[in-house]
């Protein structure tokens, strides 16, 4: 009985002389080891989160490429111009400022039309964050007038390079380059070797007209009119206008028009005056009602 009581008196004092701190210390191990599970889980997490969005962005990427290839095959090699609402966004801002779908459309249905055999072939396509960047080359047959160029009825091949910019899955913008030079040698609108072209000495139609105060707002909306539709004849280069007002209060007005020949200018008098005559227009008529005197001549480059 007193062996029993003096071990049970042992255990109590042993208890008691424990290590000071020493359940303490046992608390805090666990504790600690806690803390390096915590720990371990928040480095992990970065390494999830990257991981994921990753995996996103290789998602992303591969959706845009796909929607691309889809709007080559379905769209425009299928003629189907009414689905390119599935593939342009209507923020999509097209090279005649025309929005959306139907901004995509006019340069599309313009190469249709002249080349109605036109079909493109990917070559390459590679896609990095929001742009896909596309290889192609098109072959056609130019059996109708391309950008003032008159049907040659060749078969030919085109190579270039389309950058897509992308968003929610549709296209947003775009950049395109390709091969002019060669374009138009296919089309023996320039000779294959450029050193052999024939040197045409350019020229410049300059015209000077000085118009009365009463006048001007008719005259200027006129000019615009002549200008826009110079802009668009075969030989036109450039144009310029410029004006000052003299000291009676007449605007003098100068425009000058650069053209590829003198052979050219006198091509684009005879469209103008066909297309005064479809609109019922009298240039004459105008500037003697408002009083514009006009001083017009054909100038080449001085000789030094």
């Amino acid at each position: 009985m007193a062996t029993r009581y003096n071990r049970q008196i042992n255990d109590f004092l042993q208890f008691q002389v424990s290590p000071p701190g020493y359940f303490c210390k046992k608390k805090t191990m666990k504790t600690a080891q806690y803390q390096v599970y915590l720990l371990s889980a928040a480095l992990l997490l970065p390494a999830i989160s990257y991981s994921q969005q990753k995996e996103l962005k290789t998602t992303t990427m591969e959706k845009n490429k796909t929607m691309i290839r889809e709007l080559y095959e379905n769209a425009m090699n299928q003629r189907n111009l009414t689905a390119l609402s599935q593939y342009i966004a209507p923020t999509y801002t097209g090279p005649s400022g025309v929005k959306g779908p139907a901004g995509f459309e006019v340069p599309v249905r313009s190469l249709i039309q002249s080349f109605p055999d036109i079909r493109w072939t990917l070559q390459e396509i590679i896609a990095e964050g929001n742009k896909v960047m596309v290889k192609w080359t098109w072959h056609g047959t130019h059996q109708a007038d391309f950008q003032n160029i008159p049907a040659t009825h060749k078969t030919i091949d085109l190579t270039g390079i389309a950058i897509y910019e992308c968003q929610d899955g549709k296209v947003t913008a775009l950049e395109i380059r390709t091969d002019r030079l060669g374009f138009l040698t296919a089309l023996e609108v320039l000779p294959a070797d450029i050193a052999t072209a024939p040197v045409q000495e350019q020229v410049q139609f300059i015209d000077k007209f000085i118009v009365p105060a009463a006048g001007i707002t008719e005259f200027k909306e006129r000019v615009a009119v002549n200008r826009h539709f110079l802009r668009k004849l075969p030989g036109f280069i450039t144009d310029a206008a410029y004006e000052h007002p003299d000291e009676q209060g007449n605007l003098v007005y100068v425009t000058i028009a650069q053209w590829e020949s003198k052979a050219a200018v006198a091509k684009a008098k005879e469209q103008v005056q066909a297309f005064y005559q479809q609109e019922g227009f009298d240039m004459p008529g105008m500037l003697k009602r408002l009083g514009i005197v006009m001083d017009r001549g054909l100038y080449s480059r001085a000789t030094e």
